[in-house]
Order: structure tokens, then C-alpha cells, then sequence
């Protein structure tokens, strides 16, 4: 016969008596209120399945099982957390920052983009660099102009559209060679009009180029969109890496909190085509590495000084569409390792999500 006792010692023993505030025994129905660790809906639902599957193999299957999981009252610090409102359609938001100007983000951004579109994942691109925006170039969009389209009753700006990869910047609202001279205040609703007043339809990752430095736009972002990670690129310099702890210690602020996926470290080193396997250190060595290891996050992967890699960025056509070429094969991993870093560190992910974010990108981590 099932008695409270025998129950008792098994939320004990299953660990999970602390979550537990009230329990009933009648008969083979047993009734459970409890508190889930975290208030995400799939985790109370992990919790559920894997209870009722604890209970029927220490139990049997004649054991009901009638859970009432409530959400935990969320904390001070979670209640000061700065988090902005979810745009429909849109699955993941990663940023990609730098902690100065100069080290590639944007190419390094273009080249995910397209990478990430190769394996099956429908992407955009937001070019967030207000005041030196790069993306219409890199990606071969320059002069075209977002069109106004309708929908359910709004005007919406239509994303312009080049290798799969949809995109807005301010660019294609300035011209060329005009300057964009605004204050901080302007520059954060410009770019708030093109995350909210924009039909960006599906997307499974949208990618924000965030300018260099830490400031009122990064500020923006997170208040105005649910960032799902955040990337750093820098070259091996000592004084890029030393500016590089400053972004990473915005993003992990206890009032934004936003999981740092892991440093790329662009311009890593050189290799000469003559001498393919040779390595020259020109900026320095391992410096990323060592940085990381420190800050307990990942390298997602080094990429080389390769003239094709600016070249291709100048005619706005990204390195990694070359098939079969070294430059796909780094950027593959790096994107690969991007995801996997993912799918560990940001816990709101729904495991089916999850799986599919893996298996579309070839990784090996499971959630």
C-alpha cells in the first residue's frame, strides 16, 4: 500500500522535497503542490514529465500523479533586469559587439549571416552601427530603398533582401556621403522604428551589428528587444582585448544579465598562400585564449587575416559563400560553436527548439 511516509522518502531521494510545500496520499492518487525553479513554462513542463516518469518506475504504472506547479516569485535583481518586448515572428536575437571600432564585427557579422542561411535557418540582419553603418555594402544592397508595405492595417517597412538574408540600416535612408549627425536620443528611436516598424516575417535568428563601445544604442537594444546572446569579436591586440572586458561586463550587469555566447578572435593570425602552413602572429598570440579562460567564456573560433575575406566584403558579396573553401569551412565552425554555446547557456530555450537549432547546424550539443 502507497503511504505519505513512503512517498516522503521518495522526493527525497528523487531531490526534489524542497520544491515540495504540500502532498497528499489517497489511495493510488497522489497530489503534489509544489514551486518550479524557474518560472519558463517548458522548464514546469521537464519537471512534470520527468516526475511522472520517476513515480510510474518506482511506483508503477497504477500510481496517478496529479501535479499543481506553481512559478517562483521572481527576485529583486530579476525584477530590476532590463528586458525588452518580444517582436513576433522572431525566435533569436544574438548581438555582435566589439569593444572598439576597427576589428571586423560587421564582416564577421555578414559572414554568420550567410553561413547561417546556408544550413537552413531564415535570417536578418540589423545593422544597429547608426553612425557608420557597413551592411548595405558588405552585403551588396547599397542605394536600395525599404519599401512601405501593409500589414493588418499598418504600414510597415519592407527588409531589403540579398543572399536569403533580410536587412535594415539606417543607410538606406541616408545617402552615401551624408553624415549622420544626431544625439544619442534620436539615433535610439531611429533605431527602435526599425526593429518595431518593420515586417520582418520568420525568422529564426535575427543579428544586431551593434556599433563599437558600450552606449546609448547597446542601452536601447536591450531595453527594446529580447536579446537571446550576446558575441564579441576582437583582433589579438592587447588594447582590444583590454576594451573587450568592458563589453562583456555590460552584458553580464545584473540588470541586463544577457548571456555572452563567446569571443571571436578576427584577425588571428596570417598564412600565406605560398606557405600554407605557416602561421604568423602578426597582433599577438593567444592573448583571446587567455582573456576568456579568464572570463569563463568560450572562443568560438579564430579567424585569419585573408586579403579574399576583405575583398569579398568590399564588393559585398561575404567570403563564406564560397563553396568549399577554407574561409566556409572557419566560418561553418565558428557558426557551429556560436549555436552550441547557445543552446548551453541560454536556459529559455524550449528543448524542441533546441534540437532543432543543433541538427539544422550540424552540432553535436543537445539541450
Amino acid at each position: 500500500m502507497l503511504t505519505k511516509a513512503r512517498v516522503q522518502e521518495f522526493l527525497k531521494e528523487i531531490e526534489v522535497d524542497d520544491l515540495v510545500h504540500n502532498f497528499q496520499v489517497m489511495g493510488n492518487d497522489v497530489y503534489i503542490d509544489m514551486t518550479a525553479h524557474s518560472p519558463a513554462m517548458h522548464e514546469k513542463k521537464k519537471l512534470e514529465v520527468a516526475l511522472k516518469q520517476a513515480f510510474a518506475t518506482e511506483f508503477g504504472d497504477d500510481i496517478v500523479l496529479k501535479l499543481k506547479i506553481a512559478s517562483p516569485e521572481p527576485s529583486e535583481v530579476q525584477q530590476s533586469q532590463i528586458k525588452g518586448k518580444q517582436i513576433p515572428g522572431i525566435k533569436n536575437i544574438i548581438a555582435v559587439a566589439s569593444g572598439k571600432g576597427g576589428v571586423g564585427k560587421s564582416t564577421v557579422t555578414t559572414n554568420i549571416a550567410v553561413t547561417l542561411e546556408k544550413m537552413g535557418f531564415k535570417v536578418g540582419v540589423l545593422d544597429a552601427d547608426i553612425y557608420g553603418p557597413s551592411i548595405p555594402t558588405m552585403l551588396d544592397t547599397s542605394g536600395a530603398k525599404p519599401l512601405s508595405v501593409e500589414v493588418d492595417g499598418k504600414n510597415l517597412m519592407e527588409p531589403i533582401q540579398n543572399y536569403g538574408v533580410k536587412m535594415l540600416s539606417i543607410g538606406y535612408f541616408s545617402g552615401a556621403n551624408q553624415a549622420v549627425v544626431w544625439r544619442g536620443p534620436m539615433a535610439s528611436k531611429a533605431l527602435n522604428q526599425m526593429i518595431r516598424d518593420a515586417h520582418w516575417g520568420e525568422l529564426d535568428f535575427l543579428l544586431i551589428d551593434l556599433p563599437p563601445g558600450t552606449g546609448d544604442i547597446h542601452l536601447s537594444i536591450v531595453q527594446e528587444v529580447p536579446v537571446t546572446g550576446a558575441v564579441i569579436v576582437s583582433t589579438p591586440q592587447h588594447i582590444a582585448l583590454a576594451d573587450v572586458r568592458k563589453g562583456i561586463a555590460m552584458f553580464t550587469m545584473e540588470s541586463i544579465n544577457i548571456p555572452v555566447l563567446g569571443l571571436i578572435e578576427n584577425m588571428a593570425y596570417f598564412t600565406p598562400e605560398e606557405l600554407p602552413d605557416n602561421k604568423y602572429y602578426i597582433f599577438g598570440n593567444q592573448g583571446a585564449q587567455y582573456l576568456a579562460e579568464d572570463l569563463g567564456i568560450p572562443v568560438l573560433g579564430e579567424i585569419p587575416l585573408i586579403q579574399s575575406i576583405r575583398e569579398a566584403g568590399d564588393i559585398g558579396r561575404p567570403a563564406a559563400l564560397q563553396q568549399n573553401s577554407k574561409i566556409a569551412e572557419i566560418y561553418t565552425k565558428v557558426t557551429q560553436n556560436m549555436l552550441e554555446s547557445l543552446v548551453e547557456r541560454n536556459k529559455n530555450i524550449p528543448p524542441t527548439e533546441a534540437v532543432k537549432i543543433t541538427t539544422m547546424a550540424g552540432c553535436s550539443t543537445k539541450k
